[in-house]
């Protein structure tokens, strides 16, 4: 139970607000993470991640797993 509310908050945190999920997870992949230069897309696919993460959590919860 505690997964799914860390999924569903990670979920909505990227569809509200992309831009500071992917910089912060970018920040600690890279080691020099001001220099790095990110696709356009980048932020759109956060955004879809996080509404497959909101539909599936919603999901599971429904159908009592």
């Amino acid at each position: 139970m505690a997964f799914r509310l860390v999924l569903l908050a990670l979920g909505v945190l990227e569809l509200l607000r992309p831009r500071k999920v992917v910089d912060f997870w970018m920040g600690l992949a890279t080691t020099n993470g001001d220099g790095v230069d990110l696709r356009p897309w980048v932020y759109s696919a956060a955004r879809v991640e996080g509404a497959l993460l909101v539909l599936w959590v919603l999901r599971r919860s429904r159908s009592g797993e």
